[in-house]
């Protein structure tokens, strides 16, 4: 287990970092893979075990410690609530809500 920060990555297109620019949140997505951004959303160790047994997603614990393979509808989902909140911390929300 990690300590209770467990990574969500969703990819940003330019339409989506205007969203978050918008809104003073694109100082929370980071650069990766030829001008490709990603926001950095943290389920807590409770939402990361459910995420994985109800939405078949992996928990990478070895290493970085993320939650891949989240079907896209929901990281969809994560990205509206956090333009919706303007706020990082939706990861509850989300799940209360699917």
């Amino acid at each position: 287990m990690t300590d209770g920060k467990n990574p969500i990555y969703i990819w940003v297109n330019e339409e989506r970092y205007e969203k978050l620019k918008e809104l003073g949140l694109d100082k929370h997505t980071e650069e990766r893979l030829a001008g490709m951004k990603v926001l950095t959303v943290y389920a807590t160790n409770e939402e990361a075990d459910r995420l994985v047994k109800e939405f078949g997603a992996k928990h990478d614990t070895s290493t970085t410690g993320s939650i891949e393979l989240l079907p896209p509808y929901l990281k969809d989902k994560i990205f509206d609530k956090v333009v919706e909140k303007k706020s990082l911390e939706v990861v509850s929300d989300v799940l209360k809500e699917v």
